[in-house]
């Protein structure tokens, strides 16, 4: 086909005027705790080119050890965890939070031990760093609000969430047509740890697809338990009641099921971190949590208040009472 001169010169303005396509750059990462085994998850699905759950647009370059010397599970875990890091994946170990978020352009704190997270997270937050708390936000209601206090003030992009929020399998059940969604019921391991409140460490799960199903709201929480059981029911504002079965011995699983005016919608499947990871690195990009700061102390009161709850031998306890109580101002 014969192209004339003027087609041919106005077809090379036009490839020419058609600005490139613009790429992200790839987001420089630092891990706060090599003490679980979310730091090799974390880093293998973004660091992997490889992977078949790869979440690309960010890489792992940094690590403080971090570990609690009275757990365990956490201090046996940092050489290991470490060595892999630094051996396949090329992560600089820093001994100064502070020096590693020079390095970096956001932070993962993955620390399995709420308890130091306050103190970790003021470095970051002091360097502006976006900054993503891994589960337990903290040791306690009260820090956790005291980490998202500094961060308001400080302007810098904080949030929190299990992993489960974003399970397949709990969307479909929290997004499913129901009706009139009249309460729910979410159920888990819940094997508790001596240094936080009793579902900090695991019942954050299923306490995590019951609020993602029923949404905030919360009103008061009653809770009973047994060696091998916690039962924690909640009443929303809008009339919705929440129960939660921790399952503390035998066999465990994860399940929510809602019910509503006109359907029953149970949880057929599950999922992985690699969800929830791409939800970070949006957040990471953007500065706007998937999950507000209201949302995630809210879930952190239904589980601290339920130990209230059980001291006080059974009555029930007001999440708003308890969130300022311990120091929350909206």
């Amino acid at each position: 086909m014969k192209v004339f001169p003027r087609v041919l010169l106005a077809l090379l303005l036009l490839a020419t005027s058609v600005p490139a396509q613009k790429t992200d750059p790839v987001l420089r990462l630092g891990l706060i705790g090599l003490d679980t085994s979310h730091v090799i998850a974390f880093t293998s699905r973004f660091n992997e080119p490889d992977n078949p759950n790869r979440v690309p647009g960010a890489k792992v370059v940094a690590a403080f050890k971090g570990g609690s010397a009275d757990i365990p599970s956490s201090i046996n875990r940092v050489p290991g965890y470490t060595k892999t890091l630094t051996e396949k994946h090329g992560v600089r170990i820093y001994d100064d939070i502070a020096e590693m978020c020079k390095g970096v352009d956001a932070v993962l704190l993955t620390s399995l031990d709420g308890r130091p997270h306050l103190k970790q997270a003021k470095p970051v937050i002091a360097a502006g760093k976006p900054l993503f708390i891994d589960k337990p936000v903290a040791g306690s209601v009260r820090d956790a609000v005291e980490i998202f206090r500094l961060a308001r003030e400080a302007g810098v992009p904080c949030f929190s969430s299990s992993s489960l929020r974003w399970y397949p399998g709990v969307v479909e059940v929290a997004t499913a047509d129901v009706g009139e969604l009249r309460s729910a019921i979410s159920y888990g391991p819940a094997p508790s740890e001596p240094h936080h409140p009793s579902l900090f460490w695991y019942g954050i799960h299923p306490t995590e697809s019951l609020f993602t199903v029923l949404g905030p709201g919360c009103q008061s929480v009653v809770a009973t338990e047994s060696k091998n059981t916690i039962v924690v029911t909640g009443k929303w504002a809008n009339g919705s009641i929440g129960t939660l079965h921790g399952i503390r011995g035998g066999k465990t699983s994860y399940k929510v099921t809602a019910f509503g005016s006109k359907a029953i919608a149970e949880q057929k499947s599950g999922g992985d971190y690699t969800p929830m990871l791409r939800e970070i690195l949006k957040f990471f990009r953007t500065g706007k949590p998937p999950v507000a700061t209201e949302v995630t102390l809210e879930i952190y009161a239904f589980m601290e208040a339920a130990d209230e709850s059980i001291r006080q031998g059974g009555k029930p306890v007001s999440i708003p009472e308890y969130l300022k109580k311990n120091g929350w101002q909206k």
